[in-house]
């Protein structure tokens, strides 16, 4: 079976099932998992920060970041297609007592700073209190630029903000930009990355930032429930793909591109291609579900949204992407 739906479906290499085996583990929460402590200590340093935490996900990295910025009735800004808003059922609400105040993101995904500048509240009691500026790079396969990236710091730092990254697919904006990870992860109080999605670790995300802003975390995800005990069995396969799988992105940017231009020539759909591996075809005619069910007939699975999305990642191959195209071209021909 082909997959199309995310690049959350990878699976692990054989060289991550490997390590995984036969990884050195501890107990975590005593904080000696000597396999977790590694992973840790690489990624400050590929990353640009002091400490780091391992979650096992981004919602909970982001949660955990959200809450240890912000205190019970402050509020953070971010995008209405943030991922952190939109997609994690409200925890920053339920949980952390945070309010979100969302802003209507920008055709190429950024928020306007200067909306962002007039939604922070006055110090006044009546408000909430603003503290925190949630960015996410990519957002739907869209990379932010260094400059728009570099002004939103400029601005949190006159406003005396916090800014956050969702980052779940941060390498991908790197290797979209041509850009090292730090040349983005520079801007930011703290970063969340994904490693179950292109770089293709079986569970676990990284949160990113100072010492005193990791312990902060570091409590939270024990309170949350989401402190782990030998976590270097899957510690061990995260390291790897944040060591070896960055460098082969760009070939599922490649793939993403190849299929953006072949989706493009069929008249029946509108496509809207990205820089990196996420890509949408708006079926004009709505027969979004018909195609859906067509191609897994025939061994390939996509979400039937309105647009649908596909996304490209190590388990595509340039042949997957060629028969995924002349899949959609005969249902469209016979249809």
């Amino acid at each position: 079976m082909i997959d199309f739906r995310s690049d959350t479906v990878t699976q692990p290499t054989d060289e991550m099932r490997a390590a995984m085996a036969q990884a050195a583990v501890g107990d975590d929460v005593y904080g000696d998992d000597p396999t977790v402590n590694a992973l840790e200590a690489f990624a400050c340093n590929k990353l640009g920060f002091a400490a780091g935490l391992f979650t096992s996900s981004g919602t909970q990295a982001n949660l955990l970041a959200l809450m240890s910025h912000c205190q019970r009735g402050d509020e953070y800004l971010c995008g209405q297609q943030a991922h952190n808003y939109k997609y994690e059922a409200g925890g920053a609400a339920v949980l952390g007592s945070i309010q979100p105040q969302p802003i209507d993101n920008e055709a190429d995904g950024s928020l306007d700073l200067a909306k962002v500048a007039a939604a922070i509240k006055a110090d006044d009691f009546h408000f909430a209190r603003t503290r925190l500026l949630s960015l996410e790079n990519t957002i739907g396969g869209k990379v932010l630029s260094l400059d728009y990236q570099q002004q939103a710091a400029a601005l949190c730092q006159e406003k005396g903000l916090k800014l956050h990254l969702d980052g779940a697919r941060a390498f991908n904006a790197a290797v979209a930009l041509g850009v090292d990870i730090k040349d983005i992860t520079r801007h930011y109080h703290s970063v969340s990355i994904c490693l179950s999605k292109g770089l293709g670790a079986p569970v676990g995300s990284l949160l990113m930032g100072d010492r005193d802003f990791i312990d902060r975390a570091r409590r939270l995800r024990k309170m949350l429930g989401g402190a782990m005990r030998q976590a270097g069995i899957i510690a061990a396969a995260a390291h790897i793909a944040l060591d070896t799988m960055p460098s082969r992105l760009q070939e599922d940017h490649d793939h993403a591109g190849q299929l953006a231009q072949g989706l493009g020539e069929i008249g029946a759909l509108k496509v809207t291609a990205t820089p990196t591996n996420i890509l949408y075809a708006q079926c004009q005619l709505g027969r979004e579900q018909e195609l859906k069910q067509y191609l897994l007939e025939r061994g390939i699975l996509i979400s039937a949204g309105k647009p649908i999305r596909l996304v490209t990642h190590l388990g595509i191959s340039g042949d997957d992407v060629a028969r995924l195209l002349k899949a959609v071209a005969d249902f469209y021909r016979c249809h």
